[in-house]
Parts: C-alpha cells; structure tokens; sequence
C-alpha cells in the first residue's frame, strides 16, 4: 500500500495527473457575441457595420476585410487572426493595436472571450 501512495505521489508531482482544461463551448460564445460584439459587427460575409465582419475573421491578416475603412495602425499591426492574437487583441484591443478605431475595453473573463473565440472558430 505504501508503494502505491508513494507512486501516486511522484506521479502527482511530475504532473502525470493532469486535469483537461474545459473544453471552450460555441455556443455560449454566440451568447457572448450577441452582447458584446453585435453591436459593431455582423457576422454575415461581406456585411461591415460600425466594424469588420467576423465571418471569416479567424484565419484572416489584419486589415483586410473588403469594403471596411480600417485604421493606419490596424492595416500595419501585422497580425493574423489565431486563437491566440485573438485573445491577446479581445483581452485589450488597445493595449495590443494602439490607435485601432475599436472603442470597446476588452472582455476580460477568461472563459468568454475562450468561447467567443471558439465561436468565431465556426464562421466560415
């Protein structure tokens, strides 16, 4: 029995025992769209309003998006829209493009802006 509890304890300090991070879930993220971004953007192809589009927007270079008058410092940022920049740019848009045309603050809930991405994820 020892052995047991102390192979259990190795294991658990090496980080064998790894819990899996919740899966993100779509459809709370379209929840989270619906009142923090539908505002300012569609989600329809081709349909900027206030802001771009997000159909497509994961995957899709900075600046881009047809039709849709972009800021100097959002067409030079660079970016491409990975779950990860896209988290960063959600988190703190201005923080991660200074002089971006987006007003909004940021969504700091960790779990949402995940599940909005995973949303966002689904627009193609």
């Amino acid at each position: 029995m020892s052995r047991l509890f102390l192979a259990m304890a190795v294991a658990a300090a090496m980080g064998l025992f790894i819990v899996p991070a919740k899966a993100q879930n779509a459809d709370n993220g379209q929840k989270v769209y619906r009142q923090a971004c539908n505002i300012c953007h569609d989600v329809a192809a081709g349909k900027n309003r206030i802001g771009p589009t997000l159909f497509g927007v994961v995957g899709r270079k900075s600046g881009t998006e047809a039709g849709y008058t972009y800021s100097d410092a959002m067409k030079g940022s660079g970016l491409t829209w990975d779950a990860a920049t896209l988290d960063r740019y959600l988190t703190d848009p201005r923080g991660v493009v200074p002089g971006t045309k987006m007003t909004y603050a940021g969504l700091k809930n960790d779990e949402q802006r995940k599940d909005l991405i995973a949303y966002l994820s689904t627009l193609h």
